[in-house]
């Protein structure tokens, strides 16, 4: 098997392999303890941190962990898992083909286990509709056709279709927001394929790693409905981004999107997410209302999750951790916990007396 397909399993290529080879994923989850041990480590490690993990030195068990992965996310079939799972192999192609783009040694031209942009281009069937421009330099233009579905999931300013210079039915974008876009392709394709249905012998085989699974994502309790808001209970950091809002303060893309996520995941209407911008002096209502029920998942098919620490922390908003903290991987999962910990007298939830006391959000 080669390398390249276990550098990336989502290509056609690669599940060709798997088909020639005739592998029996049947025999594999029964006998082969190393594919599912690795398989179980993809989905686990895309629900606690956004990656698919350290891949396996054996090309073999790399590239055969992915099918394995996708029948226990079909197994489990909770929805944020998918989105959680697809995300997080997309995230780990887009860091491995930007690497090989990068990498232009002799060495690396005979290696095969990399991809060009052609490649990537070719495996969507994009040539067609990516063209560079005639200047070269890293600049294309996309088919409007092509780019909308492919950015419908972004959810920053940039990249809705309005603020988009359109020139003659196409979209002029730089090689890295193209790189972003063919993420975007690889995702769509892998959250398409989920879940489908597992044969009977192959779920019993894989029963106790689904059981696995099952216990993390319950750990996390991202499927869990929340509608109490109490900012003193917050995770630090969402205290500390609530606050910036109610100081009528900027926010950055990836700020403004991880407490907006999360404040739609406990419970807080779009009008009232609304209402906390507009202390801001450049508040826009209708690019916030957007922005908004964007993420809440009404005007798109994503419903999204907030960040995990991880990410708050790679974007340097993981701000004034407590002890819980750091036994806690995720902002919901801390939250819950505090709620779950907290009196019934102390969970006046902030809407009922009109967010009057804004202040217990920063902690003054």
């Amino acid at each position: 098997m080669q390398r390249l397909h276990a550098r990336y399993p989502f290509l056609e290529a690669a599940r060709e392999t798997v088909a020639t080879e005739t592998v029996d994923l049947g025999t594999v989850v029964e006998q082969d303890g190393a594919v599912v041990d690795r398989a179980r480590q993809r989905v686990i490690a895309a629900l606690e941190d956004g990656t698919v993990g350290e891949p396996h030195r054996d090309a073999r068990v790399e590239l055969l962990s992915y099918p394995v992965a996708r029948v226990l996310v079909s197994m489990v079939d909770e929805r944020v898992l998918v989105r959680k799972y697809a995300r997080a192999e997309a995230a780990t192609a887009y860091d491995r083909f930007t690497a090989d783009l990068e990498d232009t040694t002799e060495l690396k031209s005979v290696d095969s286990t990399g991809l060009d942009l052609e490649d990537l281009l070719a495996e969507f069937d994009l040539q067609g509709t990516v063209q560079e421009t005639a200047d070269g330099g890293g600049e294309y233009r996309i088919d409007v056709g092509t780019y909308v579905p492919l950015a419908e999931d972004l959810w920053e300013d940039g990249w809705r279709l309005v603020n988009q210079p359109l020139d003659r039915g196409a979209v002029p974008v730089d090689e890295s927001d193209l790189l972003t876009l063919l993420r975007e392709a690889i995702r769509t394709r892998i959250d398409d394929g989920l879940p489908f249905e597992v044969p009977d012998a192959i779920a019993d085989a894989l029963e106790e790693e689904a059981a696995a699974v099952r216990d993390v994502l319950a750990d996390l309790d991202l499927t869990r409905e929340i509608d109490t808001v109490v900012p003193d209970l917050f995770p630090p950091c969402m205290k500390a981004l609530l606050d910036q809002i109610q100081k009528g303060e900027h926010l950055p893309h990836h700020s403004r999107f991880a407490i907006t996520a999360f404040l739609t995941s406990i419970g807080m209407t779009t009008d009232e997410i609304v209402d906390l911008y507009r202390v801001n002096s450049s508040f826009g209502e209708e690019m916030t209302r957007y922005q908004t029920d964007h993420i809440r998942g009404d005007t798109s098919p994503t419903e999204y999750s907030p960040p995990s620490c991880a990410t708050m922390q790679s974007y340097g908003d993981c701000v004034n951790k407590d002890d819980l903290c750091e036994q806690i991987p995720h902002p919901m999962a801390y939250y819950e916990e505090r709620i779950d910990d907290a009196d019934d007298d102390d969970l006046e939830d902030w809407r009922e007396n009109g967010g009057e006391e804004s202040e217990a959000a920063s902690g003054d």
